[in-house]
């Protein structure tokens, strides 16, 4: 089989699955045919879908999981590996931002962001190929929801610096990821998506904060499902295919 179709029957796990490119990206692969495991805090949206697909759709199932907290994650890869055994596709999609300046922005903050974005992806990362290693799959494929501020020279905006720092960091992870796997002659790809402004609820609630800036106020954002389409085409590549890195910004 070629194209998205390939993934049919396989299963993905989808982080920060209940909403905005999360939730998208994971009705896209069960509208396709791929099942779905999708973990976020409140999963309630995601329960939500059972009925609500079509016959031939993929099967979802959520998971309520916190990825800040390291134990959560070793929970949630030791329950896939005693139910399913592995999953074949890893949407790195969890994330945060708090708006705040380095010169005076506050510790908690911080850390949430590097939590989230940075280490629960590496973690993730980790666990999911100890359990294709230990499967014997030799195909995979590793998403990681970037941004554009993870490839900007200069500040995105001033509220922003340390949020476009994680999101640097998963820019210099994927490349090194990339060089290990391919060191091991792995055949599982690593992906870089990276979007501009995206409308999703985080958005929305940067939006009313007075401190958020021009980057906020100024012109439309991409959909979350414009992101979903860019990831579902970076899966339906041949195998002989790697996109690295996809950016994706809005048409104005």
């Amino acid at each position: 089989m070629t194209g998205i179709e390939r993934w049919k029957g396989k299963t993905a796990l989808v982080t920060g699955a209940s909403t905005g490119i999360g939730y998208a990206i994971a009705v896209g692969l069960l509208e396709a045919g791929v099942n779905v495991i999708g973990c976020a805090r409140n999963p309630t949206p995601l329960e939500a879908l059972n009925g609500k697909l079509p016959e031939n759709a993929g099967k979802v199932t959520p998971v309520r999981s916190d990825l800040t907290k390291e134990g959560d994650i070793l929970k949630l890869f030791t329950e896939i590996g005693n139910r399913m055994g592995h999953v074949d596709i890893l949407i790195n999609n969890a994330g945060t931002g708090v708006l705040g300046n380095l010169v005076d922005g506050e510790t908690k903050g911080w850390q949430t962001m590097f939590n989230l974005n940075v280490l629960a992806t590496t973690i993730c990362t980790r666990e999911y190929l100890k359990l294709m290693e230990r499967d014997g799959i030799e195909e995979g494929h590793i998403i990681n929801i970037n941004s554009i501020a993870g490839h900007a020279n200069t500040p995105v905006n001033i509220g922003l610096n340390f949020y476009a720092g994680t999101k640097h960091m998963i820019t210099a992870l994927t490349k090194a990821l990339t060089t290990e796997l391919a060191a091991k002659k792995s055949k599982i790809r690593v992906t870089s998506l990276s979007p501009g402004m995206v409308n999703t609820p985080l958005v929305a609630e940067m939006k009313k904060d007075s401190n958020s800036g021009h980057f906020f106020q100024s012109g439309n954002g991409l959909e979350a499902k414009d992101v979903a389409d860019a990831a579902l085409y970076v899966l339906s590549t041949p195998s002989h295919v790697t996109v690295s890195e996809l950016t994706i910004v809005p048409g104005n």
